[in-house]
């Protein structure tokens, strides 16, 4: 499988953003984007505006995602949100192990795989965000840490193919996010590749070809389409740029890869 025969992923994660008011703004301009073929959408708004969100939105090409989720079921856990309430609410998708949560709520990676294999139980996917500090990069650790990072979930998912075919792994170099820092075209294909590599030499040349690797840091208009051409760049995990216009480019960004244009 070539990464043209990949459903090409562009997730928007809106993080601790929104009112009412700027929901129902973004919804309506999503109504009437266009959504190529051979691209899958999915909005991550905050927890408390998803079933705004779920209500406004129109659009079949774009599904909506959780931006979390707790590591076991319900019970007295005061502030978190279930697997079970988010396949309960009609949600498909949630985002675990995004870099703010490892570094603000001090998530380690089995705690991240433990969130994993307890969503996909519930039948909720998983977009599961790995990545490195500009500090392990300086320190040519970026390998080291990114498969580490991915290896705890490979651990809990074996060799799986049913179950990896639910997960979206999402590369994020921290020093990228929110920075205005791109990795290079060259950067960001040499840790996909390595991550693919990974996963064949870890799970199966299966999974290798069939798992979904996007990429998340600073993604805009501006770049989205050299890094959509890249072979082993499978999508993108957006955040700033999904609450702005550019959001629908990088979605067409997506068309390159659709064999069917080819």
């Amino acid at each position: 499988m070539d990464g043209g025969s990949r459903t090409f992923f562009v997730g928007g994660n809106w993080k601790c953003n929104g009112t009412i008011s700027s929901v129902d703004k973004l919804i309506d301009a999503l109504n009437s984007a266009s959504i190529p073929q051979n691209v899958e959408v999915v909005i991550a708004p905050t927890s408390l505006h998803i079933a705004r969100a779920q209500e406004k939105l129109q659009n079949k090409g774009i599904e909506i995602s959780a931006q979390n989720a707790w590591v076991k079921g319900n019970g007295a856990y005061t502030g978190e949100i279930s697997a079970d309430m988010l396949a309960d609410a009609g949600l498909k998708w949630v985002i675990l192990g995004h870099s703010e949560r490892r570094s603000l709520c001090h998530e380690s990676s089995q705690v991240v795989a433990e969130k994993t294999v307890y969503c996909l139980k519930q039948g909720v996917k998983v977009i599961v965000c790995i990545g490195e500090t500009l500090a392990q990069r300086e320190a040519g650790d970026t390998s080291k840490v990114v498969t580490e990072q991915l290896g705890e979930v490979a651990k809990s998912l074996g060799s799986d193919a049913s179950q990896w075919k639910q997960v979206v792994v999402a590369y994020e170099p921290v020093w990228a996010i929110g920075t205005g820092k791109v990795a290079t075209a060259d950067q960001a294909q040499e840790v996909h590749q390595t991550l693919r590599s990974w996963l064949s030499s870890n799970t199966s040349s299966e999974i290798a070809q069939s798992t979904r690797i996007i990429y998340g840091g600073s993604v805009s208009a501006k770049n989205c389409t050299e890094l959509a051409s890249l072979p082993d760049v499978d999508g993108f995990l957006v955040g700033g740029a999904s609450l702005k216009p550019e959001f629908a480019d990088i979605i067409k960004s997506g068309s390159a890869k659709d064999p069917s244009s080819k």
